[in-house]
């Protein structure tokens, strides 16, 4: 209860007002992933508004802001194009479902199979992405655009140095707006990007047919939303981590996260997933606890019901300015010197793992790229065995498993043995697979047939237990 407690009323201030810059960064993005998906832009925000107030109360990681995302909506539209809306809803509440389980099996425990390399590659990738989606609402549009973009980014960096008690990005947007409306420059507004309904998502089930052929139709899409929106959920969270100094309940987050998809499939909305870009906002506007997720739900809502004729009025380059500055800070700079320092496998990952996400704009192609890649490289780096002997002893140095057993077989094949008793040390390795039993059996043949008696010494007690139970079975192949 104290621990409940403390997630969401020990940062009040902070986490109501940096919810409040984070809702109105959540207007322009859900209503462009709308567009992305083919859906009514108020199915963007009302997802936003139903998932960030669901996952303030049942996430595992508190301060992280989860909502609609670019990354799910490029998935939807083949689905949305050949189906309809209804389809996209049935499949956002088995997505939740798919993720439940996928957080009660357990399943953040993956994590641990993502290496540094890619975690720089997916965060850098990241910040790249933020900065190119906004390309498109400032390049070649009009002096004022830049102007109004340089003034926004000039009170990001300065305003923190005088005023502390009120988040940058918040006086920059009212200021700014503010100035624009009254002086009537022309500028693209929020509005621009879509039409704003004044009202409250409704309870409704998908209108689709309840059948094993829905099923089919649906599951495919479900499943892909399910895993890259857990992928891109569990390595925001983690990145959170690391900002804020915190742990987090990772299966708890991936929990969560279907009940938040689950129920907003049930309002109108599409699947979300944790987004980098208004976390990092979050971040650096104070948000810490559940409660600046909560406030960036609700003031989203109403922005929409109550200031929704003023919110259309927001000028676009002002919520450029503050998404540039979160790519700048998004952006892992030391990477630049870690290309140059880390091995060249690492180096090779990172930027692989870039390349991809921002080739495709699928994070989980990048980072499983990336993943495959370091696996590839490990298992080169480990399957190297070096074997000395002083004439009747033999050492073995490295793992034996199924990609290092060719150098070591061969090694025994090629010498000339003179000794007629001869023991293989094994206490500078580990028999890993049935592979490596096989390889070990396969060599005491070999120079049994040469009249050559062999001795296995220094196992230890998994390559022991392993010999043991694999012994008789590829003995008798």
């Amino acid at each position: 209860m104290q621990n409940l407690i403390q997630q969401w009323f020990s940062n009040i201030r902070a986490d109501i007002l940096s919810g409040i810059v984070v809702a109105l960064a959540l207007i322009p993005e859900a209503i462009a992933f709308s567009i992305i998906a083919g859906v009514d832009p108020m199915v963007g925000l009302y997802t936003s508004f139903i998932i960030a107030v669901v996952i303030s109360f049942a996430g595992g990681r508190p301060g992280m802001i989860s909502a609609a995302t670019g990354a799910m909506a490029l998935l939807m539209v083949p689905l949305v194009r050949d189906y309809g809306l209804d389809y996209l809803l049935a499949a956002t509440i088995l997505t939740g479902i798919i993720q439940l389980l996928f957080g009660i099996c357990k399943v953040a425990k993956v994590m641990k199979f993502v290496p540094n390399a890619v975690m720089i590659g997916f965060v850098n990738a990241l910040a790249i992405l933020i900065f190119t989606a906004q390309l498109e609402h400032f390049i070649g549009i009009s002096t004022m655009t830049y102007v109004f973009v340089g003034i926004t980014l000039i009170l990001l960096y300065t305003l923190p140095r005088f005023i502390k008690v009120i988040p940058a990005p918040l006086i920059a947007i009212v200021a700014l707006t503010s100035i624009a409306i009254f002086s009537g420059v022309n500028l693209k507004t929020v509005g621009d990007l879509g039409a704003i309904t004044q009202a409250f998502p409704s309870f409704f089930i998908p209108d689709v047919p309840w059948t094993f052929e829905t099923l089919q139709i649906i599951f495919p899409y479900s499943l892909s939303m399910a895993i890259v929106g857990l992928l891109e959920t569990l390595l925001t969270s983690q990145i959170v981590d690391d900002m804020t100094g915190t742990e987090s309940n990772k299966n708890g987050e991936a929990r969560g996260q279907g009940i938040a998809n689950f129920i907003t499939g049930f309002f109108g909305g599409m699947a979300g997933c944790a987004m980098i870009g208004q976390s990092v906002i979050n971040v650096k506007s104070g948000g810490r606890g559940r409660l600046s997720t909560f406030i960036a739900g609700i003031f989203l809502m109403f922005l929409i019901i109550v200031l929704g004729d003023l919110v259309v009025q927001i000028p676009m380059p002002v919520l450029v300015g503050i998404m540039i500055m979160v790519s700048i800070g998004t952006f892992d700079w030391s990477s630049f010197k870690y290309l140059m320092k880390a091995p060249r496998t690492d180096a090779l990952v990172m930027l692989a793992t870039v390349v991809i996400v921002v080739y495709t704009h699928d994070l989980s192609k990048g980072v499983l790229a990336g993943v495959l890649l370091s696996a590839i490289f490990f298992v080169i780096k480990i399957s190297t065995v070096k074997i000395s002997n002083d004439g009747t002893r033999y050492h073995i140095q490295g793992q034996l498993f199924f990609a290092s057993i060719d150098g070591f077989v061969n090694y025994f094949k090629k010498s000339d043995i003179q000794s007629k008793k001869i023991q293989i040390d094994f206490s500078e390795s580990q028999i890993w697979d049935d592979s490596g039993v096989g390889a070990v059996l396969k060599v005491v043949d070999l120079l049994k047939t040469k009249g050559i008696q062999v001795e296995l010494v220094e196992l230890d007690t998994s390559s022991k237990k392993i010999m043991d139970k694999l012994n008789g079975v590829l003995s008798s192949h």
